[in-house]
């Protein structure tokens, strides 16, 4: 039991709130591209994204995982995208660290998702059971490629 909860309940809720932190955060990226702010949809990307990589640490184990470095790495870029956004009001080089460590977060969000859905979508683990195999390391190229475009234009439109 996790927190009080099945284990499948609870990966239920982490998987949910994932998705959640993604779609709101492809919102908000796209919004950037935009030049527009998107202040209720910035808030629930956040705490979406927050809260993915803070239940992530609540399956159990027994060492180390890959999956903690990244959820490890993920707090601390969103510490970053917090105080850009709310302390430091994206003033100055604070808005361009501001949409690249958003950007950040949600590739690191999306690059998890990759990782999952070839452990657990069975035709994807056919393709790549040990994510090696060239479909893998397409598929994760893809996304990097996909994030690094939208955060570059991202960064040279949102003015706001």
């Amino acid at each position: 039991m996790v927190f009080g909860m099945g284990l499948a309940t609870y990966t239920l809720i982490h998987v949910l709130i994932s998705l959640i932190g993604i779609g709101s955060g492809l919102v908000v990226l796209f919004g950037m591209i935009a030049n527009k702010r998107f202040d209720r949809w910035t808030a629930v990307f956040l705490a979406a994204t927050i809260a993915t990589s803070v239940t992530g640490f609540g399956f159990p184990f027994v060492k180390l995982l890959p999956s903690h470095i990244v959820g490890m790495l993920s707090l601390l870029v969103l510490i970053l995208t917090l105080l850009a956004r709310y302390r430091f009001k994206m003033a100055g080089a604070w808005r361009k660290t501001y949409v690249i460590t958003a950007a950040l977060a949600l590739y690191l969000n999306t690059f998890v998702l990759v990782v999952q859905s070839f452990l657990k979508v069975p035709a994807l683990n056919a393709l790549a059971p040990t994510q090696t195999e060239t479909p893998f390391k397409i598929a994760q190229s893809v996304v990097l490629v996909f994030y690094i475009v939208l955060t570059v234009l991202a960064v040279k439109k949102f003015k706001k």
